[in-house]
Formats: structure tokens, sequence, C-alpha cells
């Protein structure tokens, strides 16, 4: 439904889609990319130097929730462009601090709860210590065993969860992970909200049944959710690195990430940004860093894997990225236009350069995830004639 999705943009950013190629900016030099993620990174760490201490906003939380597990997800994704042992260590120390566990238990069966488990999982690569996964496993075999499949309501769960289950399904090489991954994401795909939240005709996600229709935007559109359909391009980019070619459902998530990749697009700002709210850049229209960065890890990841076709798609990576880094990017590294947590677009406001979100650690972990396959584009088979190093 490109039509229908470029006409509820507006007539001003079909011309910004349409002039992206003449438009076309540079890809930075590698270290241009990687002294952005270090900037950015160091003022965290600077910040949290007790990787224990527990996180205050509304309420008093422990620092192992998800919001910090997708920050340690793009650290190690840093750390693995840029071996720092302080990266390293960083992210072990995070581990030990909570005994390796997960909030909640291993009881826990929501997705938020388990997203640790996948730097636990990384960590363990590294060094298999078996304490480093032991309550993940147990934890995910807990869901394996069990015939629930309704657990995943909300989009985000898919990249909380999905790349655990395939991680243990490759190490153990046991597809029941794969299977029980499948039938949960094809819940909320098909059945959560009614008919599944996914709608195949913009090939976007409802952040979840508050809105599917009836509901709708400002303007009469449905709401898609910027950062939510992020979470569930991160989720696809997650799986299909970590499966091996021909592992069960594979082909399914290749085609959800494809389908969800080629919508994005015509829903680009002209700035390069991507608005809080896909069809309605009107409701709380604005930049907005955390969506922009998912959807750019997406597709710099697809370009540099050979799904996406890099004359394409380069120069709205090159737009989405220079924007970050040159606008979000403060001086002593703090990032703006970062929306708080929430699920929908009214949510975290106002997103402005200076406004402090509730958390600061997802919004960077989203960025070094963009960024470490934005450097990685200077090697990609299709970007070494033009890039510059």
């Amino acid at each position: 439904m490109l039509t229908r999705t470029l006409k509820s943009c507006g007539f001003g950013l079909l011309l910004s889609a349409l002039a992206l190629p003449a438009l076309a900016q540079e890809l930075p030099k590698k270290k241009q990319i990687l002294k952005k993620m270090t900037l950015a990174n160091d003022y965290f760490m600077k910040k949290w130097p007790d990787t224990g201490k527990e996180i205050v906003t509304n309420k008093t939380r422990p620092s192992h929730i998800w919001t910090r597990g997708v920050y340690y997800e793009g650290l190690l994704a840093l750390h693995g462009i840029d071996k720092q042992k302080r990266y390293y260590d960083y992210a072990v120390d995070w581990g030990e601090k909570h005994h390796w566990g997960l909030h909640r238990g291993i009881e826990t069966r929501n997705a938020d709860n388990q997203c640790a488990g996948q730097t636990y999982l990384a960590l363990y690569e590294i060094d298999p210590k078996p304490e480093r996964i032991r309550d993940i496993k147990a934890s995910i075999d807990l869901m394996v065993k069990s015939p629930k499949v309704d657990d995943w309501w909300w989009i985000d769960a898919l990249q909380m969860a999905m790349p655990i289950y395939a991680k243990l399904g490759a190490m153990t090489q046991d597809t029941a992970y794969y299977e029980k991954m499948y039938r949960l994401y094809n819940y909320s795909k098909t059945q959560h909200g009614g008919n599944g939240l996914y709608n195949p005709q913009d090939r976007l996600w409802w952040r979840d049944k508050d809105f599917v229709p009836p509901y709708k935007e400002p303007n009469g559109e449905d709401c898609y959710w910027s950062r939510g359909n992020g979470w569930v391009v991160a989720a696809m980019v997650r799986v299909l690195e970590i499966m091996p070619k021909g592992a069960p459902h594979r082909e399914e998530y290749e085609r959800m990430f494809l389908d969800m990749i080629a919508a994005l697009p015509p829903l680009q700002r002209q700035d390069g940004f991507w608005n809080v709210s896909l069809h309605d850049p009107n409701h709380y229209g604005g930049k907005e860093m955390t969506g922009t960065a998912l959807f750019t890890y997406g597709m710099a990841w697809g370009v540099n894997n050979g799904l996406l076709d890099a004359k394409q798609y380069r120069p709205i990576i090159v737009k989405a990225w220079n924007v970050m880094a040159n606008e979000s990017v403060q001086k002593n590294g703090f990032l703006g236009y970062v929306q708080g947590t929430g699920k929908e677009p009214k949510d975290g406001q106002p997103v402005t350069i200076t406004s402090m979100p509730d958390f600061e650690d997802y919004g960077l972990g989203c960025f070094l995830l963009a960024g470490t396959e934005v450097y990685k584009m200077h090697d990609a088979p299709t970007a070494k004639s033009t890039a510059k190093n």
C-alpha cells in the first residue's frame, strides 16, 4: 500500500522521499562514526560507574531491567568493532552485580525481564562460564515446556526476547527454541488484538490491542508508533543474524524484515529523522532519535548483508545517521531528541534536544546498534567502491 503510505505522509514528505538520491550525503569516515559513538558511550559510563546501582525515576528499579539490557546490547555491538577491554569489563561487572539473574526471577514470562539474557548469552560466548547463562536458559526452558503462547501482547517484546530463543537454538542445536519462538511471534502477529498486531497492507505493527482499528490518529490514519516498529525491525535483524540458514521459520522473519523496511523510506522526514507517529506527522511530530536509530540499524544491516539494495538505501541511511550524529549527540555526549518510555506518540513529550528522558540507557543502546552497522558499511562488498575510509 505504498500509495496510501505516501498520501498519508503529506506532499512535503513525498517530495522529500523522492528527492533523497539527489540530496545524498556522504558516509562519514570510520573514525568519525566511532568518535560519535565513543563520546555518547563515555558520557553514560561516567554517569553510571556502578553497574549495579538502582535506577530511580518515578520509582526505584534494579539496573538489569530491559532499558539497561538494550544499552548493553549496543555496548557489545560497539565492542565488536572497537574491542576496548573496559567495555567488556563493564558488561561483565553488570552481570556479576546481578548474579547473572533476571528481574522477577527465572519464572518470569515477561519478555522485558528476560532482555538481560541477550547480554548474558553474548558474554558466555566470549567466556563460557556456566553461571552466565544458568538463569536465562532456565527461564526460557520453562517457556518452551509451557503450552502458553500469548505472552508477547506488546510488540516491544519481540526485540526483548526473540534473540534469546534464536541464540539458545543456535547454541544447543535444539529446534524446540525456534519452534516456541515462532509460536509466540505468530500469536502476536495474527491473534493479539483480535486479528493480530501486524497490518500486512501497511507493513507495520500496532503497538498493542489498544491501537488496532477502530483506533485512529487525529488525521484518521492508523497509529504506528515509531519506536515500537523499530523494536520489531531490530528483532528481525538480531534473529536473522543469529539463526543459521535453513533454520525453522527463518524465511518468515526475512520476509517480515524486508516488508517492514520497504514501508519506511517514504515516511522519513526531510531532515532525516522519523516522526514518533509514522502515519500522522502532525501528532507530536518532530525529531526523535530512538525510532530513527532502530530503522537505521535495520537498513544498514540489510545493506551490509546483501538483503537490501545499497544504491536505494544508502542515501536514506546516511541521512539518518548524519542527523543523529550531528544533532542528537551533544558536545558532552548527551543524546537529545530521545522519547521517554511509553507506548504511543504522546508519551514522554515534549521530545527536544535538551529534554531528559526518564531512562537514558536504551536510547544509547539503539544509537550504538545503528552506529556499528553504519560503521560496517565501509567494509560491505556493496559499499567498498564508494565509501571513504
